[in-house]
């Protein structure tokens, strides 16, 4: 765990040759683009954010904007609704908590409830590997349909794709929704404002080390299970009760750290985020600490970050306490009244550091 991650840019050479007329490095200086992708172009770090912004988004004609959320809005002349795809293929295929199947689900759904929707439909691409027991694919799609019933939703259309055998284990996962969003709901980073609190709906890090320790085969005291699950109706009961609710957004890739720059970059505005504040379970900081993980880069897929007015964060701490994942709900911090676009770490002694993202991800493939 200690050596270099994959998608670390290449190091320079400690002790290089004397420069002479046709001497060139033999690794090369990092840089702001690379010639081949690489595994933390899609960790949720800096790498994502340079794909996205250099390569992705304009050669499909679009641009990073304020209000960008991880679904679009649509306003074909009726009641609004949201939109959003996403990739499932995460190793192992069954983790404590949840499997791929379920969680395809719930990924797609959370992303339709940041945007203030509730899901009508979902659609569902499935990549399968030559070799693939039909048992597991049988598991993993009774835990798709179970898990969409439980939404309120169902899997209504979708595609299936055979690839050439590699291990006979493959199996990966497009889910796409199409939701309608809450009347009068206005969710963008643009709408935050100073003195805005940052409440966190539950306790972090529990679906990264989930997965993580079944990949790598280890026990701890007490088994750490995935968060997996529907956020729908504890984000829409915050709507529902006329909270002024500015942004909502769900930690999955990067965990609340690649959402808390996210948003202080897009909003233009300075975050201070008190880090004895946020609710990390016991047995979740236990494996962090043994892993040399930080909790807030450990991915969520069972809970959201929401920024209220000050006058509203009692009431909507009331609200999310209600729900089953949500009682460790909790105030983390507040957004400032400076135009850095910086987030500020604050431990228990009052030091402040800024937070700065890795370029890829402390755990690949967790989703």
């Amino acid at each position: 765990m200690n050596g270099p991650h994959p998608s670390d840019p290449p190091e320079r050479p400690a002790d290089p040759p004397a420069p002479s007329a046709g001497w060139q490095p033999s690794c090369p200086l990092p840089a702001s683009r690379y010639p081949r992708v690489l595994l933390g172009h899609g960790g949720g770090g800096r790498l994502m954010q340079e794909l996205l912004d250099e390569t992705v988004l304009p050669r499909l004609g679009l641009l990073r904007t304020d209000g960008l959320h991880d679904g679009a809005l649509l306003a074909p002349g009726g009641p609004q609704l949201a939109f959003t795809t996403d990739a499932f293929v995460v190793d192992p295929l069954f983790f404590p908590g949840g499997d791929i199947g379920s969680l395809s689900v719930h990924g797609t759904v959370n992303d339709l409830a940041m945007c203030g929707a509730r899901p009508l439909a979902l659609s569902a691409a499935l990549v399968l590997e030559e070799g693939l027991p039909m048992d597991v694919l049988e598991r993993v799609l009774d835990s798709m349909h179970a898990a969409a019933r439980a939404c309120g939703t169902q899997v209504v259309t979708g595609d299936t794709k055979v690839v050439e055998r590699r291990t006979g284990e493959g199996l990966w996962i497009t889910t796409t929704g199409v939701g309608r969003v809450a009347a009068g709901a206005s969710l963008a980073p643009w709408r935050l404002r100073p003195g805005d609190v940052l409440l966190v709906s539950g306790d972090i890090g529990r679906h990264g080390v989930a997965v993580m320790s079944r990949r790598e085969g280890l026990a701890f005291e007490t088994e750490v299970l995935s968060d997996s699950a529907a956020v729908t109706e504890p984000a829409l009961a915050l709507l529902a009760a006329g909270l002024d609710v500015r942004c909502m957004r769900d930690p999955s890739r990067g965990g609340l750290a690649a959402v808390l720059d996210e948003l202080a970059r897009s909003s233009g505005r300075d975050l201070a985020v008190r880090e004895a504040d946020v609710p990390v379970s016991r047995e979740v900081s236990a494996a962090c600490e043994l892993l040399g993980l930080d909790p807030l880069m450990v991915p969520c897929e069972g809970r959201f970050l929401a920024v209220v007015p000050a006058d509203d964060a009692d009431a909507a701490l009331r609200i999310l306490e209600r729900f089953d994942g949500c009682a460790r709900a909790a105030r983390i911090g507040v957004v400032g009244d400076t135009t850095g676009r910086t987030v500020q770490l604050e431990n228990a002694l009052g030091v402040r550091r800024g937070l700065i993202l890795p370029s890829g991800e402390q755990l690949p493939r967790i989703c």
